[in-house]
């Protein structure tokens, strides 16, 4: 079920969908999307699952071009506490094809991990069976 999706002029795009069959969240990120973009897009996230309180979310970057969100600061402020509060607990992150990694799996505080199960990867299909996995 789409929940929503948030496209830029460049053609850039963040797409939020509830997979009712497997039980979590994909946020799907596309193109060229810069820092003022990223925020809102998980922005979006949050004002989107409030009343889903889904505990699992693929953050699915593999499309993603050119440098990824850097304000790991404000995800550790703002937005994790917040996505906390409405129930996520496991975060599947798939990193970039062309970068194979980002600042997020450089510099993720240790202590916002001990409120989130954050797991790196490489493939969705690995993120997915780690969210499988999880579920059990």
């Amino acid at each position: 079920m789409l929940l929503h999706s948030l496209s830029d002029a460049d053609g850039s795009r963040c797409t939020l969908t509830y997979e009712e069959k497997n039980g979590w969240l994909r946020a799907t990120w596309s193109g060229y999307v810069d820092p003022l973009e990223a925020m809102r897009g998980a922005e979006q996230y949050l004002h989107n699952v409030q009343p889903l309180r889904c505990p699992y979310l693929l953050n699915d970057n593999l499309a993603l071009r050119g440098p990824w969100f850097d304000s790991v600061e404000w995800l550790q402020r703002a937005w994790v506490p917040h996505a906390f509060r409405l129930g996520l607990r496991y975060v599947a992150h798939v990193v970039q094809a062309d970068t194979r990694t980002d600042s997020l799996t450089l510099r993720f505080p240790t202590h916002v991990v001990g409120l989130l199960e954050l797991q790196i990867f490489h493939s969705v299909a690995e993120a997915e069976q780690w969210l499988r996995s999880c579920q059990h």
